[in-house]
């Protein structure tokens, strides 16, 4: 029979004859159906506690330097043996963070901002600090911290969540930077709309996000309005303050009606209804919304949304919803950790592997040698639930793809076999079956792929199938565009 692509995932719904697919896993989506999805290869040092927060800051000399935040401490990454040093004001202990809540990080030349509700604002020279200092300027205590163009705004105000307020133009840190009517300091109060959760960054402009409105705010240079603010949505605001990212010209967020995008000047347009929206709100736990954190992948065209499920461990999250905005589809993968970003390497000598590596054994190692350069691109990373930091750069996951549901208007269908069209040389197929819709799916044993056919031989006679393939972890492969059935119909007992 001719080949069946692989159909996109869109969990919501029924597959039934369908060219969607409800079951797929670790893998990543291609115009020629699905690739491997890497795993996670250790990268740093623990950190001393659980990471709740982290930023990559570029220096005037290109180098590198990554921050990370805990419950209670600010720590920069050590580039020599890849350990935390304490970089908390003081050397002493902040006022803990919310249960619910993350420090937000920006960079502003070669100044780097550290916030949360509870502390004041926090900021860091790249070229002279070796801790963090308190913000000139009596900034107020923020959740959040945004730039846009020569502003840094500020919002999730403790005292007053319905303003936001930013800086003196390129003033950031002076001490009247915050003054309301100096050098283009000011604020803006919302009287509807909610809470704001957010702002998302821009040159000139910026996105403002409520509970239940979305703002768009724009520099007019030379106007005493500083900011022109129009409203863009309403009663589509955000669902957690962390579940908020820009891609290239786009931003990408979950609201109370599900996954949107706003193109540049556009208004939101939804990319998960009937598609993947339902699935989130059924699993998500919402008493930990400080782990659903959006992330853009910095060497391509998705955005990941982490999250952790009502089964998964506290302080992680375990699941993660990615979007291709490309290829304009969804896939998932299995992967659990504490805080998703993207971020550079900060580069590392062969004398300082073995510090890193498993068991300080260099033949243990799982990133490549190559991806220890000392200037690298950005790239996808994650602290893991042991409080290391590594990237998504390690061997495949164990990938599993699932056709949809087969069937003929009541026939029966003979199965002999199937064949996966994929360059995977390990391959497991099994098939699901029933006679009816009401009936629970029965799943057969998995048959491995033969070396010399490249067919998954397995006889099965049923009304509804669905053929699958798993290829194991490590396992070299490059694509599974789709399936061959060998199946033919022999009547409708």
């Amino acid at each position: 029979m001719p080949l069946k692509p692989w159909g996109q995932w869109t969990p919501d719904v029924s597959n039934y004859e369908g060219t969607a697919v409800n079951t797929i896993s670790n893998v990543l989506p291609r115009g020629d159906g699905y690739g491997p999805a890497p795993s996670l290869s250790v990268y740093s040092q623990a950190l001393p506690g659980p990471c709740r927060g982290a930023f990559y800051a570029l220096k005037n000399d290109g180098s590198v330097i990554t921050f990370a935040g805990t419950a209670t401490k600010l720590y920069q990454l050590n580039n020599t043996n890849f350990t935390w040093m304490d970089v908390s004001l003081g050397g002493g202990a902040y006022a803990s963070l919310s249960s619910t809540a993350n420090w937000s990080f920006a960079q502003a030349g070669n100044l780097v901002f550290a916030t949360q509700a509870n502390a004041l604002l926090q900021v860091f020279d790249l070229t002279a600090s070796s801790a963090f200092a308190d913000a000139l300027g009596s900034p107020p205590q923020a959740a959040y911290i945004s730039a846009i163009g020569g502003f840094l705004v500020l919002s999730g105000l403790l005292s007053l969540p319905y303003r936001i307020q930013w800086c003196g133009l390129y003033s950031y840190n002076s001490s009247t930077s915050w003054t309301s009517g100096t050098n283009s300091a000011d604020y803006q109060d919302f009287p509807d709309g909610g809470i704001v959760r957010g702002v998302a960054g821009g040159d000139q402009s910026g996105v403002i996000f409520q509970d239940q409105a979305i703002r768009s705010m724009s520099y007019i240079a030379g106007s005493p309005l500083i900011f022109q603010i129009s409203r863009i949505s309403a009663g589509n605001g955000l669902y957690a303050p962390y579940a908020l990212v820009t891609a290239g010209e786009n931003i990408f967020y979950f609201s109370n009606k599900g996954f949107c995008m706003i193109p540049p000047g556009g208004a939101p347009v939804q990319i998960g209804r009937e598609r993947v929206d339902r699935t989130l709100l059924a699993t998500i736990d919402n008493s930990n919304l400080q782990l659903f954190i959006a992330v853009s992948d910095p060497r391509g065209s998705r955005v990941y949304f982490a999250y952790k499920s009502t089964s998964g461990t506290v302080g992680n999250f375990d699941t993660l919803l990615g979007y291709d905005y490309v290829l304009d589809r969804w896939f998932n993968l299995s992967v659990s950790g504490q805080y998703m970003l993207g971020l550079s390497q900060s580069g590392v000598t062969l004398e300082n592997l073995d510090l890193v590596a498993p068991g300080g054994s260099l033949d243990a190692m799982t990133l490549s040698f190559d991806s220890y350069a000392t200037a690298v691109q950005p790239q996808l990373g994650a602290f893991n639930s042991s409080n290391v930091l590594g990237f998504f750069t390690g061997p495949s996951l164990q990938g599993v793809i699932q056709s949809s549901e087969q069937g003929t208007d009541g026939q029966r269908l003979s199965l002999s076999g199937f064949r996966p069209i994929t360059d995977a040389v390990t391959v497991f197929g099994s098939v699901s079956y029933r006679d009816t819709q009401q009936a629970t799916p029965i799943v057969s044993g998995e048959i491995g792929i033969s070396a010399r056919t490249g067919r998954i031989d397995i006889r099965r006679d049923s009304r509804y199938q669905r053929y699958q393939v798993r290829i194991p972890a490590a396992t070299p492969w490059t694509f599974c565009a789709g399936y061959e059935p060998d199946v033919t119909t022999n009547g409708t007992q």
